[in-house]
């Protein structure tokens, strides 16, 4: 009796443009999250993608917003803790290298005071910083590391703060 043997393919890297106009690869970038738990979203980390075009940067914050738990817990503790908020994102250094980004809704979500000092950080379902680099700040490695420290080095009030909003959350089982 025969046996037939099967044969595994390994995965694909390399997008088929036999048929396509644009044969430029799926994503010419190198992108990695920087954090306690590894890969995972919460804790908030750090984030450095390099891509050709000075498309680069260096971010930090939350950028999962499909997290509900995450975005009203970080909600909750902005609604208790403006001032803590307001003193880091509204220092001269920070607003000099960062402005706070994130989705946001229309309007302050239901159980929020849409009067609230921070109303505007209320709407968001995310936060994050990204502070973009050209192309010529990467061909000096040691200089570029250096560079990359002292941003993400400035970013790590803006991340602890969410962290504390985020103490409690577990990451959903599948």
């Amino acid at each position: 009796m025969r046996t037939r043997k099967s044969i595994s393919r390994p995965m694909q890297l390399v997008r088929d443009t036999r048929f396509s106009r644009d044969k430029s690869p799926y994503n010419p970038c190198f992108r990695a999250h920087i954090s306690s738990k590894g890969k995972l979203p919460v804790p908030v980390g750090y984030y450095i993608m390099i891509r050709p075009g000075d498309q680069s940067f260096l971010g930090g914050g939350l950028f999962a917003d499909m997290f509900k738990d995450a975005t009203r817990m970080v909600r909750d503790y902005l609604s208790k803790h403006p001032a803590e908020w307001e003193q880091i994102i509204g220092s001269e250094e920070f607003k000099s290298y960062f402005a706070v980004k994130g989705t946001a809704l229309k309007n302050v979500p239901a159980g929020y005071d849409e009067d609230h000092l921070q109303a505007k950080y209320l709407k968001n379902k995310s936060w994050y910083l990204e502070y973009f680099i050209k192309d010529e700040e990467l061909l000096d490695g040691e200089q570029f590391l250096d560079r990359a420290a002292d941003i993400f080095h400035k970013m790590k009030p803006f991340n602890d703060y969410l962290n504390r909003a985020l103490e409690s959350f577990k990451m959903p089982q599948r």
